[in-house]
């Protein structure tokens, strides 16, 4: 089979362009870029921050650039694939960490030289507390593939890869996600999303109802604390299944006000 080279003279590291993109991430960005030490580039394309961001990930070693003119998730994130040169892409999120465990996994993968999409298992934190179960863990995600094999879709929010007939590979180590430190963070990036989603099913002439929103929030509540059983992460369990049912319903109300905003313009 096919094997990847690189012509980079440091051999001591990875043949890997991890690509972040990144807007107010101050918290975040060092100690991201830092759990990926082992990569010959690094790149954070900013979209335009207000707090240390750029300075930070500069400070580190990355290649950084800044891009505001944002369309979405997924044309952000192949802009940020534009600037990599190395023969493997590894993408991650700001507030990810790829653990030593997972590096010696994905080193084994690069060493095998195989052409493949490989899926990595996220863990996400939410309050201090690692949630094991309510959808959130397995979490497998593809994130590692060859330079040239794969692309985001161009969707405004949950942007997927697309290989190229690839097969895949999942690996048993996993990132790890501080996404929500806060419930703050969480309402913030879940309206953000509900937003970017309906506006996005809007445009495809997409239609719901009040019901469905209704029955939408029940059904995302019973999924995830009951079937993913979400009650064995406890408290905050309960916590984030609530806050799932809210998102679920939420969203569809959403796409529901933009329908009967739409039908009150063609009057």
């Amino acid at each position: 089979m096919k094997s990847l080279a690189s012509d980079s003279p440091n051999h001591s590291l990875l043949p890997i362009s991890v690509v972040i993109i990144a807007l107010n991430e101050a918290r975040n960005i060092g100690d991201c870029i830092d759990s990926v030490r082992g990569a010959r580039q690094v790149v954070v394309l900013d979209g335009g921050s207000r707090d240390a961001t750029v300075a930070i990930a500069t400070a580190k070693g990355a290649q950084v650039s800044v891009n505001s003119e944002w369309a979405g998730f997924g044309v952000q994130k192949n802009r940020a694939l534009a600037l990599a040169n190395q023969p493997w892409i590894l993408s991650l999120d700001a507030d990810e960490r790829v653990t030593p465990e997972l590096w010696r996994e994905i080193e084994m993968v690069i060493a095998r030289g195989h052409l493949c999409a490989v899926q990595l298992p996220r863990l996400t934190q939410f309050c201090g507390q690692w949630i094991h179960h309510c959808g959130w863990t397995p979490d497998y995600v593809t994130r590692l593939w060859p330079k040239g094999a794969g692309q985001f879709t161009d969707d405004l929010v949950h942007e997927r890869v697309v290989t190229k007939n690839l097969p895949s590979q999942r690996l048993h180590h996993v990132v790890l996600h501080y996404s929500y430190p806060t419930p703050s963070h969480y309402w913030n990036k879940l309206s953000q999303y509900s937003q970017a989603w309906a506006l996005q099913r809007h445009l495809e002439q997409k239609t719901t109802s009040m019901t469905r929103a209704y029955l939408s929030g029940i059904y995302a509540f019973l999924k995830s604390y009951l079937w993913r059983c979400g009650f064995l992460d406890g408290a905050m369990g309960l916590v984030v299944c609530s806050m799932q049912a809210q998102a679920a319903f939420g969203k569809y109300l959403t796409l529901y006000c933009l329908q009967r905003q739409s039908h009150k313009q063609l009057k």
